[in-house]
């Protein structure tokens, strides 16, 4: 269950990885086609770990891995594609524009944006950050809705009574 800080905003702490993993799941009921989620976190925070889950949630069997190297990871799972970014190596975020991402952000996409502050000022606004933070043997995981549409998907999420 998931701690009801403000209209806006979910947290909860992840015992471990089959916690992420779950979470990821419920998540995927209540995200919607034409979302942008920032993801943030130190690196081994559990991010692709957490994008596992969602795309396990919507149906998506296939391999998951890091776009680190590719930069994107693009997933097919019934009549939407969801795009993985991983903006780390990015140097100037003149580099989004080069590389021509603009067009996977749509009404019929889901976009997961690992650095998404590499490309500050560029990219839609974020429906949903979800930051993860490791704590104790687990992490902790708060969900900030910042439009509309990111707090209407929020709301499908029970809060902890």
């Amino acid at each position: 269950m998931f701690m009801h800080a403000a209209d806006d905003t979910r947290s909860r702490y992840l015992t471990d990885e089959n916690a992420t993993l779950a979470l990821g799941a419920q998540l995927a009921a209540a995200m919607q086609p034409g979302m942008t989620v920032f993801l943030e976190g130190d690196l081994g925070a559990g991010k692709t770990t957490l994008t596992r889950g969602i795309l396990r949630g919507m149906g998506f069997a296939g391999r998951v891995k890091s776009p680190t190297y590719t930069l994107v990871e693009p997933y097919a799972v019934s009549n939407l594609n969801l795009y993985h970014f991983d903006l780390y190596r990015f140097q100037d975020p003149m580099e989004w524009v080069d590389a021509g991402f603009r067009d996977y952000f749509n009404p019929h996409s889901i976009c997961l944006i690992e650095w998404a502050d590499k490309a500050a000022g560029l990219l839609p606004t974020a429906d949903w950050t979800i930051r993860l933070e490791p704590f104790a043997d687990g992490r902790n995981i708060e969900i900030q809705a910042h439009t509309e549409h990111g707090k209407a998907c929020l709301a499908q999420l029970a809060p902890t009574p």
